[in-house]
C-alpha cells in the first residue's frame, strides 16, 4: 500500500537508473563496482539492498544520493536527471532531498543531542524542530545528554534524527545497524520504520544482514556489481519481531 504522505505521488517513482556502470580504475587494472543496473524504485517505499562486501551496493547509495558519479548510465530522482547535473546542482540535489546515515554516527561529542540535530535544521529550508524528530526516534527524554552519555544505540537514533529533521525526501542509510548488537539494532530500525511510515520518506538500507529483508518493501539483492534478484514483500514483518 502506498505511504499515505504519498497519496498524491501514488505510482511515481523516486528512483530509475539506466545501465549504470561505475569503473574504478587501480594501477593497470579496473575495478567494475557497478555493472550496467537498471532499477526502480517507488516514491515512499522502504527498500533494503542486500549482498556481500563489495558487491556493488554502497557505490550504488553514493550514485543515487549524489555523492559520486557513474562512469556511465543515467540516473534520474523524480524528473530530475542527476547524470546531468554539475556539482552544484548535486550539492543542492543532496541539501534539499537526502538525508544520510552511515555505520559510525559522526555525532560532535561536545554538542547534545538536540545541537547535533540543529545543526542540520540551521541550514534546512523547511525543518522539523530538534525536539520532534528526536521524539520521533524515542529520544525525547535524552534531548540534552551529551553522546558519551548515551549508547551506541541511542547515538546512531541521533543520528537518524538528525538525517530526517530536515524532511528530506529521501533516506540512504549504509550500514545503520553495522556496529550495534541485534537488539540494539532492532531500535534503530523500528526508528527508521516509523520516519518511512509517518512521513512518507524513500528509504533506502544497506545491509549484509539478509534477516532485516523481511521489513521491506522490496529488497534488491546484489552480486559482483550487478543485481541478481529483486524481492517484493507481499506482507511486511515489524523490525520489533527480526531475528538474526
Amino acid at each position: 500500500m502506498p505511504h499515505p504522505a504519498h497519496d498524491g505521488d501514488r505510482g511515481s517513482v523516486a528512483y530509475r537508473t539506466l545501465g549504470v556502470t561505475k569503473v574504478y580504475p587501480t594501477g593497470e587494472t579496473e575495478v567494475h563496482a557497478l555493472r550496467g543496473v537498471d532499477l526502480e524504485i517507488p516514491d515512499g517505499e522502504f527498500v533494503v539492498l542486500l549482498g556481500a562486501s563489495g558487491s556493488g551496493k554502497s557505490t550504488l547509495l553514493n550514485i543515487l544520493g549524489g555523492l559520486d558519479r557513474p562512469t556511465e548510465g543515467r540516473v534520474f530522482f523524480r524528473d530530475a536527471e542527476l547524470t546531468r547535473m554539475n556539482d552544484t546542482a548535486l550539492t543542492g540535489f543532496r541539501r534539499e532531498h537526502v538525508g544520510f546515515i552511515f555505520q559510525f554516527y559522526n555525532l560532535i561529542p561536545s554538542l547534545t543531542a538536540r545541537e547535533n540535530v540543529a545543526l542540520v535544521t540551521d541550514i534546512a529550508n523547511d525543518p522539523m524542530p530538534a525536539e520532534d524528530a528526536l521524539g520521533m526516534v524515542g529520544l525525547a527524554e535524552r534531548i540534552d545528554h551529551f553522546p558519551s552519555q548515551l549508547s551506541g544505540g541511542e547515538q546512531q537514533r541521533v543520528a537518524v534524527a538528525r538525517a530526517v529533521a530536515k524532511r528530506p525526501d529521501v533516506l540512504l542509510c549504509d550500514e545503520p545497524t553495522g556496529a550495534l548488537d541485534s537488539a540494539t539494532g532492532i531500535t534503530v530500525l523500528e526508528a527508521l520504520e516509523s520516519v518511512n511510515r509517518e512521513l512518507g520518506t524513500t528509504t533506502l538500507v544497506i545491509t549484509h544482514n539478509s534477516g532485516i529483508a523481511a521489513m521491506a518493501d522490496r529488497t534488491i539483492v546484489f552480486a559482483d556489481g550487478a543485481i541478481l534478484e529483486v524481492r517484493v514483500n507481499e506482507e511486511k514483518r515489524p523490525a520489533r519481531e527480526l531475528q538474526w
